[in-house]
């Protein structure tokens, strides 16, 4: 039905410039190449009666044959830099045709019209299938993501949510990466080991006008003599994320041909990850005899250098829910052991 489309309005865009007498790319072509070919008829014409001249001039005795030899050889020169200097002026015009052409400036004429459609019917079916292949995704066993994940972060302990010792809405985590999405078996869609790096922020905000002070090898909350606008305790992570993913998008055949296509259906997705921990800060706002303060506190606050956890995501298409858990603790011997715990939406991106 497309293609049908297309035919008719060609033909009635055809039958419009006839109408109308528009110049089309065909007559305008056929008459610079009339005009290439009368410039040559035309100069080759002169050239003829120069010679014929010459030669009246041989027989009359009034030059020699070397004379009349080298006459001809000059008007022969002159006349091709003649007919290049008017060929190229043509040329240059018709090359100026071409690209207004290829600009979509000038539409065809009938016979080119004609010509063209079938061009255009193949070039919009090879373009309506490639944007058919380009759509199975999966075609390749490994195929790569752009990860990112946002949402609401907290601390555990002992199975029980700190969510009054960090606010519950205010602490975040966000994370970014890479990842690759290989499947497991050659003939079936459903398992897919995907494995990539990432970045991974995690932020925690106490509450009650508290924040972190170091002491010794125990890092503690403390209520602050100043009233704070803000306490945020962020760490960074590199991480190594490993997931054993299940993906129920079904395949597709095509010429007989099977397609396994990725992040088409639902996606379930379990596993954890490792890494290290790049920084550490403490970041306090307040306001104090009508000024605004902002400070930064730069430290490792006997933070784990490592961090390694379970993770797990479900969801539709590019779009999920997502869970992350840290195994080990925040701090490394802190009494009481305080675990990571995140919960948000992931998007990969293919």
């Amino acid at each position: 039905m497309k293609n049908l489309t297309l035919y008719l309005v060609a033909l009635i865009f055809l039958f419009v410039t006839k109408v109308l007498g528009q110049e089309t790319f065909e007559s305008k072509a056929k008459r610079i190449a009339n005009k290439i070919e009368k410039v040559t008829k035309e100069e080759k014409a002169a050239l003829k009666e120069e010679v014929e001249a010459v030669n009246v001039q041989l027989s009359e005795g009034k030059i020699t044959q070397e004379q009349a030899d080298k006459r001809k050889k000059e008007l022969a020169e002159a006349r091709v830099t003649i007919i290049e200097e008017k060929v190229t002026l043509a040329q240059n015009e018709l090359n100026d045709l071409v690209q207004q052409k290829v600009d979509g400036k000038i539409k065809e004429g009938d016979s080119i019209m004609k010509h063209s459609l079938v061009i255009r019917w193949n070039d919009e079916i090879w373009r309506e299938g490639k944007k058919g292949r380009d759509s199975i995704r999966g075609e390749k066993r490994t195929t790569s993501q752009f990860v990112f994940a946002m949402g609401l972060n907290n601390m555990m302990v002992d199975g029980k949510l700190q969510d009054s010792n960090y606010s519950f809405i205010g602490s975040h985590f966000y994370e970014w990466g890479f990842t690759y999405n290989s499947r497991l078996m050659k003939n079936d869609n459903l398992l897919h080991a995907k494995y990539g790096l990432s970045l991974m922020y995690n932020n925690i905000r106490p509450t009650d006008n508290r924040s972190f002070v170091v002491n010794g090898d125990q890092t503690v909350l403390e209520t602050n003599p100043v009233n704070l606008d803000e306490s945020r305790f962020r760490n960074v992570y590199i991480v190594l994320p490993l997931h054993l993913e299940f993906d129920f998008s079904r395949p597709q055949v095509s010429n007989g041909k099977t397609y396994f296509r990725t992040h088409r259906s639902f996606r379930f997705g379990i596993g954890g990850y490792a890494g290290i921990n790049v920084k550490s800060k403490q970041i306090l706002k307040f306001d104090q005899d009508d000024l605004d303060y902002k400070t930064t506190i730069k430290g490792d606050y006997n933070v784990n250098n490592f961090i390694y956890g379970i993770s797990s995501y479900i969801g539709y298409r590019a779009f999920s829910l997502y869970a992350k858990y840290d195994l080990n603790p925040l701090f490394q011997d802190n009494l009481v052991k305080e675990n990571n715990i995140s919960l948000g939406i992931r998007v990969d991106l293919n």
